[in-house]
């Protein structure tokens, strides 16, 4: 009797298997990969912000001063470069955003003392602003001369636009010579640190000798 014998099944060749395995592994492996991509938490942190607070009216460490002479050619004095002039009644002014630097010339016959300043000079020259408050009057010693230096605060100019004030600080320097005496005015917003810029400027102040 014949018996015959079952077929046996078709079965891939070993290397076949071992290419359908690693196949298998590969794809597993991706997609493992990209399971763990997506659920894990981003690990770059966002740069903070900023605390610092700039103070409206603080002069850049970097402002670049140049010097200027004065219309009668009697003296020089640097100002920032690049602020805006103009001159209204012998009083020339430089102005940036909420500083400002005023000089003016006016023959005095004699030099002015603190004594003179204190009594007939400030109290003139507060009665001419808002909410004025005398602050110092002393002598001062500076690179291009000796004078008197004078302090106050007062509200500032109202803002085109909204019409508001703020309190400024007010720094005024007199510099006298042959009957000719030069106020230096340096203005700007209290909260503002100047104190780097305001000396620049008033020591570069230098009589010209015309």
């Amino acid at each position: 009797m014949v018996t015959s014998i079952p077929a046996r099944p078709h079965r891939p060749s070993l290397t076949l298997r071992r290419i359908r395995v690693a196949a298998v592994i590969v794809t597993l492996g991706i997609a493992s990969a990209v399971g763990l991509t997506g659920c894990a938490p981003s690990t770059s942190t966002p740069a903070p912000a900023s605390t610092e607070a700039l103070v409206a009216g603080d002069i850049p460490d970097d402002q670049v001063f140049v010097p200027v002479t004065s219309a009668s050619g009697a003296f020089t004095v640097s100002v920032p470069e690049g602020w805006s002039s103009a001159t209204v009644n012998g009083v020339t002014t430089y102005t940036d955003k909420l500083n400002s630097i005023s000089v003016e010339q006016t023959a005095v016959a004699t030099a002015p003392t603190v004594d003179s300043v204190a009594n007939d000079l400030l109290p003139h020259v507060l009665a001419s602003r808002s909410n004025a408050a005398a602050g110092d009057v002393a002598t001062f010693t500076a690179k291009g001369g000796s004078g008197i230096h004078l302090t106050y605060t007062a509200d500032s100019a109202k803002d085109a636009v909204t019409g508001a004030t703020r309190p400024d600080a007010v720094e005024v320097y007199l510099f006298w010579q042959g009957g000719q005496r030069v106020a230096l005015t340096l203005e700007g917003p209290t909260t503002a640190d100047n104190v780097d810029p305001w000396k620049i400027v008033s020591d570069s102040f230098t009589w010209t000798g015309k």
